[in-house]
This record gives C-alpha cells, structure tokens and sequence, in this order.
C-alpha cells in the first residue's frame, strides 16, 4: 500500500488536499446545486478516502476495490454534510467512509452470520448515518439502540456479526525486523507460567507416593474406575482403597 502509487488510475501522489477555507467555499457551492464544486470536492478529498482504506490492507481485499467503496462513502458524506454545523468534514466524513467499506465487507464476508444478525446490523449502520447526516456526528451505542428500540447488547452483538475475522498472524507492530502479531497479544489463561509449575509441583507430589498409592490414584481420576472396581483389581478392600486414596491426596496437598 505504502509503496504503491497508481490506484484505480489515480496518482496518489499527487491527490490534491483542500485548504479549511477552500473546503468551506465548496461545499456551500456544492450545496447550491453546483456540479463542479461538488467534483473538486470529491477530487480533493480522495487523500482521505486513501487515509482510511490503510486500516483494511491487510484484510486481503483488493486495494481497488476498497478505494472504489470508499469514494461512494466520500461522496454520501459531501451530499449529506450539513454546513450549518460547526463540525470538520473530516469529522463527519471518515466514519461515512469507514462505515460504506465496512458494509462492503459485511456483505462480501465468507463468514456465515444468521439472516437476522444480519438485518439488525443493516439497521444499525442505516441509523448510524441517518444519525451522523443529522448531527454530524457518529453517535453512541446507547443512542443507535434507542432510535432502533433494541437492547444495547444487540446492537453490539449485531456490529461484531459483521466485523471481518483478522489473522493471528496479522501483524500490529514492527520494529528493527522484529514483528510483533495478533496472537503475540492474546493471552492463554490455561498455559501460563502459574500452570505449568503447578504440573510439575504435582508431578513431584505424585512421584513421592508408593506405588500402590499411585496406582489407585490413576484407576480412580484417570481410568474412571470406582473404589469397587479397584478394590477388586488390586485385591483390597474398598475400606483399604478409600484409606489410601484418601491417604495420598492429603499427602498431595501437603506436599503442595
């Protein structure tokens, strides 16, 4: 992305970039029916497009197509701008851009969701940018779940139905060769440092019994086998099995 010059025929080097003033000019003539300031506007805006397609290159879309999406995002933003508001376009513009590309991926999404998330979650983005076309702004969780009449967690169940999977391999950082990834950042809560010297403190513990004990201890918890069953095989009452087995886990727990 970073090195790649021409995109859909465009020389992203030299996209223009529109001045606040220049900006404003614009789009109170784009809002007056004229067609060209309303081209200059989307010529002059396509950085921004640009700026936002970077945060899905490594979803393994083709760059093109996600430059074509965003510019229909653009283009919704600038007719639905309200210049009365004391609000940047670029406010109102970047999540206009974010939210038609990620339409474009929910629909083109090789994840199954239900045919229900799904329409809740076409609710959800509409009421977003009606939201957005009114006061310029993204609005909250709790403000889509009120304007739609649904619970809040519906609204977040809806939106993470949609959400492109990223790769564990995926990498978030990179510095001097050294690429940090998605699964260098998730934690497993069952092999940790913690775990592991527990095994081996139980292996010691374990280790240290007789043998007849450890036996009993293995037919029991690992075989499934009730203190009847083992009574029989080793050739012991059930009292005696219960003794020792009770026997060996208080030493277990001593020893641990």
């Amino acid at each position: 992305m970073q090195n790649k010059v021409e995109i859909c025929g465009v020389n992203t080097a030299k996209l223009k970039v529109l001045k606040h003033e220049e900006m404003q000019r614009l789009l109170r003539q784009a809002k007056e029916g004229d067609e060209q300031a309303r081209q200059d506007l989307i010529a002059g805006n396509l950085r921004l497009v640009l700026s936002v397609i970077q945060k899905f290159a490594n979803r393994g879309e083709n760059v093109d197509d996600l430059f074509q999406v965003g510019c229909i995002g653009l283009i919704k933003a600038i007719d639905n701008f309200n210049i009365d508001l004391d609000v940047r376009f670029s406010t109102y513009g970047v999540p206009m851009i974010v939210g038609e590309i990620r339409r474009y991926l929910r629909d083109n999404s090789t994840m199954r969701v239900s045919r229900a998330m799904r329409d809740t979650a076409y609710k959800v983005l509409q009421a977003k940018e009606a939201y957005m076309a009114q006061h310029q702004r993204e609005p909250t969780v709790e403000e889509v779940a009120e304007i739609l009449g649904i619970k809040r967690e519906e609204v977040v169940f809806a939106l993470d139905a949609i959400l492109e999977p990223v790769s564990l391999y995926e990498p978030v950082y990179s510095d001097s060769g050294d690429t940090v990834c998605v699964m260098d950042q998730v934690r497993d809560n069952k092999n940790t440092d913690e775990m592991w010297l527990e095994r081996i403190a139980l292996k010691e513990a374990v280790a240290r019994l007789g043998e007849r004990e450890r036996k009993i201890l293995s037919m029991r918890f690992f075989q499934g086998k009730t203190q009847m069953e083992v009574s029989n095989e080793i050739g012991i009452s059930q009292a005696q099995v219960s003794r020792l087995e009770k026997n060996a886990l208080n030493q277990i727990r001593k020893d641990l």
